[in-house]
């Protein structure tokens, strides 16, 4: 939002600038071909800077931000029949949207898949399990015919502080003395608009084929950043994407 602000504001300022330098030519006010050579620049340099800036804000827009993935090389081909879909949360709002948006995903391409809410008993996800517990519901799940489990968790969160541009001029000479220094930067003191604090969830999916032995059982991991989510069902779908399309960019699944 900050940023948003920021480039009205410049472009405010264009507009300003434009029609000032339009109303100086009619009444001839703009004297000599190099003053209104460097007023034409001006304004295309300008026009450029928020054209350039709109693309880079369009860009990022997003709230998921890719961060890495590791594929396993000992696998040659990886051809799922069934597969389960778990996001690992407490919350139960989103675990169904995320559940849902990535098994639909797959099955979008010709891949059989599942929710773990409709398919893991309520009780097993209400306390901890043992690793020989966890063994048996894998057995379990190889019996109904899965053969491949992809499972997305948040590792950690990270506290970030932006600082807002909004309160800093378009002028170089901020810093020559000072009172102006002062007068430019006080707002800190009183603003709560000054800087803002965000929280970036770092989302982890990894894919398992529950079938094979452990140098093939873990098939990929992939890394991704939420960056001060607002909306579960656009962060959900927005996840979703980046994830399908680097599957399909790894040629572990096929794009449509």
């Amino acid at each position: 939002m900050h940023k948003i602000i920021g480039i009205l504001n410049f472009i405010v300022k264009l507009n300003v600038m434009t029609r000032a330098y339009q109303i100086l030519q009619q009444k001839g006010m703009v004297n000599g071909e190099q003053q209104l050579f460097q007023l034409k620049n001006k304004i295309k340099q300008m026009k450029r800077i928020v054209l350039f800036v709109g693309i880079l804000l369009l860009s990022a827009c997003s709230s998921t931000r890719f961060v890495d993935s590791w594929k396993n090389q000992e696998i040659t081909s990886f051809e799922p029949k069934k597969m389960l879909v778990i996001g690992m949360t407490d919350n139960l709002t989103a675990r169904k949207i995320f559940e849902e948006k990535l098994k639909n995903a797959f099955i979008l391409r010709n891949i059989y898949a599942a929710e773990s809410m409709a398919i893991l008993d309520n009780s097993f996800t209400t306390s901890k399990k043992s690793e020989e517990e966890i063994d048996e519901m894998i057995k379990k799940l190889a019996k109904q015919g899965f053969d491949t489990v992809v499972i997305t968790s948040v590792k950690g969160v990270n506290e970030r502080v932006n600082y807002d541009n909004y309160y800093y001029p378009n002028i170089g000479y901020r810093w020559s003395r000072f009172g102006r220094y002062y007068y430019w930067y006080q707002d800190i003191y009183y603003s709560p608009q000054y800087y803002d604090s965000y929280k970036v969830y770092n989302v982890e999916t990894v894919i398992y084929n529950i079938n094979a032995d452990d140098t093939k059982s873990l098939v990929w991991v992939g890394a991704l950043n939420l960056v001060d989510p607002q909306s579960i069902t656009s962060t959900v779908n927005d996840y979703v994407n980046k994830i399908i399309k680097q599957l399909e960019r790894e040629k572990l699944i096929k794009a449509l």
